[in-house]
């Protein structure tokens, strides 16, 4: 796989236009379309990786654990020149690269193979560990959840170690679409801050509000922005 070579400068207007060129069944729509600001800001004005960077260590890691939810995602990419936008209209074919879950080995740019609920923010946790053990203390990792996500135990076991451990380097936005089973209203901000986690709620669709949660600092602690976007319909 190669990166793709932009001929145009893509814009957030531009997104709607390359997702429409994604079609065919389990598309998750609304899992993605939640995500369109969020993975935006990130990816525009946060995360310091490039197509030219994406090897680097030195990077930001940024992990889809809404993998399920790709298209978003997939666009954001192609926005940035990770991938070709010739890609696009062949989501989720046979022979396409970009498959309904993200698989890493085949998308320039993803960090994990994701989808499966719960599985994002421990990788997330680990790869903080990792960076730290190796020296490596600027490189921030950034995991993208959803609110029904956090239904996983695997989350509240992540959501439990990275507060004492102190990793600082660690970073979860949660687009919190009000489709989680347990979780109560407004509450999920106040299940990190309990582990030990800084903390901030916005509107999920608010690009300056997004980009002051992201790049608040937070001293020896890890930081999660809870993004809130219009509840998922039936």
């Amino acid at each position: 796989m190669t990166d793709a070579t932009l001929t145009h400068t893509y814009t957030y207007a531009d997104l709607p236009g390359l997702m429409g060129l994604m079609t065919g069944d389990e598309k998750h729509g609304p899992a993605a379309t939640s995500t369109l600001d969020v993975l935006w800001v990130l990816y525009e004005r946060v995360l310091r990786v490039s197509p030219e960077s994406r090897k680097d260590p030195g990077r930001d890691r940024f992990l889809l654990s809404k993998g399920h939810g790709p298209m978003a995602y997939y666009a954001v990419l192609a926005a940035k020149g990770f991938l070709p936008v010739e890609w696009l209209p062949g989501f989720g074919s046979y022979d396409s690269p970009l498959g309904h879950h993200p698989d890493r080995t085949l998308v320039p740019g993803a960090e994990i193979g994701s989808g499966s609920l719960g599985h994002g923010l421990p990788i997330a946790v680990g790869t903080a560990l990792g960076l730290r053990a190796q020296g490596l203390d600027e490189p921030r990792v950034w995991a993208l959840t959803g609110d029904a996500e956090l239904d996983e135990g695997s989350n509240h076991e992540a959501i439990a170690f990275a507060g004492p451990a102190g990793l600082d380097r660690l970073h979860a936005v949660v687009v919190d679409n009000a489709s989680a089973t347990h979780a109560r209203p407004g509450g999920i901000a106040a299940r990190f801050e309990a582990a030990g986690w800084s903390a901030l709620t916005v509107d999920g669709r608010d690009h300056d509000a997004l980009y002051a949660a992201f790049t608040a600092p937070h001293p020896g602690r890890p930081h999660v922005v809870v993004a809130r976007v219009e509840p998922k319909s039936a």
